[in-house]
């Protein structure tokens, strides 16, 4: 009789022991799959934030098709991002790629509206809204300066359209009233918006105003040397 509870006990232990390890291994797998995933997705992500700051930079320069270039591989590596979601959802919500699909949203509203292009919805860029917002209120912050670019070459009708696409980004950004959780801290995004919008009015009514009296000086002269 002990010995069959004896045998009943180490069965039972090793059945224990067994799952344990079974477990174990499974645990041990997914970890690896999951460890190997970041390290890919932090490589891809870092690649996207570079491309698309070249991108951005090519933009300012006038080389449309460098940047085209350079969002194009931006674009095949963050295509590369939505495996993550279902498979390693750990790995695509830690932040970072969150904030490389921002700085990827920024380059492509930079290319379109210094291009003259149609801009891209959050969904032709398979982006979030609360991360593609806050791609859109950073790109305010390099159509300032495009507008100090034109600015200084005395385009001041192209500096007021930039300037009037500014308010315009502004003007959606303060109406999305939502807390910072669900917005990724859009509020902070908009209130750096603000203060670039107001410095950019500032420097383009004074610049405009310089150029009257420029060109009032310029009439006068003009006329006495008659």
């Amino acid at each position: 009789m002990s010995d069959n509870r004896e045998n009943s006990a180490f069965s039972t232990t090793d059945r224990w022991h067994s799952a344990l390890l079974r477990i174990g291994d499974a645990a041990l797998v997914r970890l690896e799959a999951v460890n190997a995933a970041r390290e890919k997705a932090l490589a891809d992500t870092r690649q996207i934030v570079r491309l698309s700051a070249n991108a951005i930079r090519a933009v300012h320069r006038g080389e449309f098709a460098e940047a085209d270039t350079l969002l194009e591989r931006a674009h095949a590596l963050h295509a590369g991002l939505g495996t993550y979601r279902a498979d390693f959802p750990a790995v695509y919500w830690a932040g970072y790629v969150q904030d490389a699909q921002k700085e990827y949203a920024e380059a492509r509203i930079v290319r379109a509206l210094i291009g003259e292009s149609a801009i891209p919805s959050p969904a032709d860029l398979d982006i979030d809204a609360p991360v593609y917002l806050n791609g859109l209120g950073e790109a305010a912050g390099e159509l300032r300066r495009h507008l100090l670019d034109v600015l200084r070459a005395g385009n001041v009708t192209a500096a007021e359209t930039t300037l009037a696409i500014m308010d315009d980004i502004f003007g959606l950004l303060v109406t999305v009233d939502y807390p910072d959780a669900v917005t990724h801290g859009l509020r902070r995004t908009t209130d750096l918006v603000r203060g670039v919008l107001e410095r950019s009015r500032g420097d383009l009514t004074l610049t405009a105003q310089q150029m009257r009296l420029e060109a009032a000086l310029r009439g006068r002269n003009d006329t006495l040397s008659r």
